[in-house]
């Protein structure tokens, strides 16, 4: 199936920022998508947001760092829709710190969040894909994952996996399944500087106000990713402002 309409598409994530954007302007497309994020009030307004504009969602609250929670929404899609055509990986926490801080939950947290969650989508999904000979895989990564800036190491480095994991992927995906890395730059969610030290939340969340993206602009790229043809597969997606170095 190529373009978006009627594609069912399910992304994690999806309660704020680059998620919500995400599920909206897919929805807009035509796609029928669920949602899977921890905040159900705000996963219920993202939903009602989309249906009350004639679009096609549902809801399901996921933990990414739970195999059965991803097990869930990856069901959800099947019993709603019969199939599953995508699964946006995007679920992320930006707790930077310095490492003398010494802040081991918060980087217990970008693990387990960034790898952990991502190889429970794919653990949930990948099974799906086969069966049904076709399906892809859109992880977020980061430009984290290309430059690496104090005190965002720990943060890079699970983005960085996220980028090692997707190309590992893709490489046994086969003919059948299309993979996507889409790594975005400084972009205006609430995720930015937000939990991890207050100095680092601090700069992060001026970087943001000075520099940021909206993030309509990755929703756009993801978009762009899941609409090509059939056998077409964009393997890698760079977006930042041009402001950032």
């Amino acid at each position: 199936m190529s373009g978006i309409g009627g594609k069912v598409i399910a992304l994690t994530g999806a309660s704020s920022g680059i998620g919500e954007a995400t599920a909206v302007h897919l929805a807009e497309r035509g796609a029928h998508v669920v949602l899977g994020a921890r905040r159900k009030d705000r996963l219920e307004a993202v939903v009602e947001r989309i249906t009350a504009s004639g679009g096609s969602a549902r809801g399901v609250v996921v933990d990414v760092t739970s195999r059965d929670d991803l097990a869930r929404l990856v069901g959800a899609a099947l019993e709603g829709f019969g199939r599953l055509d995508v699964l946006v990986s995007n679920a992320g926490t930006m707790a930077v710190s310095p490492f003398d801080d010494l802040r081991q939950d918060d980087w217990d947290a970008m693990v387990a969040t960034h790898i952990t969650g991502l190889l429970n989508g794919i653990g949930a999904a990948l099974p799906v894909f086969r069966r049904q000979r076709s399906g892809q895989f859109v992880n977020v990564a980061s430009t984290a994952a290309y430059v690496v800036k104090s005190p965002q190491a720990v943060y890079a480095a699970t983005k960085t996996a996220v980028k090692v994991l997707t190309e590992g992927l893709r490489q046994e995906s086969g003919p059948d399944l299309r993979v996507t890395l889409v790594s975005p730059g400084f972009t205006n969610t609430e995720g930015v500087g937000k939990g991890g030290s207050p100095e680092a939340a601090a700069e992060l969340a001026r970087q943001r106000d000075e520099i940021a993206m909206p993030p309509s602009a990755i929703a756009s790229a993801i978009a762009y990713a899941i609409e090509q043809p059939e056998g077409i597969d964009v393997s890698e997606i760079v977006v930042r402002p041009t402001v950032q170095a």
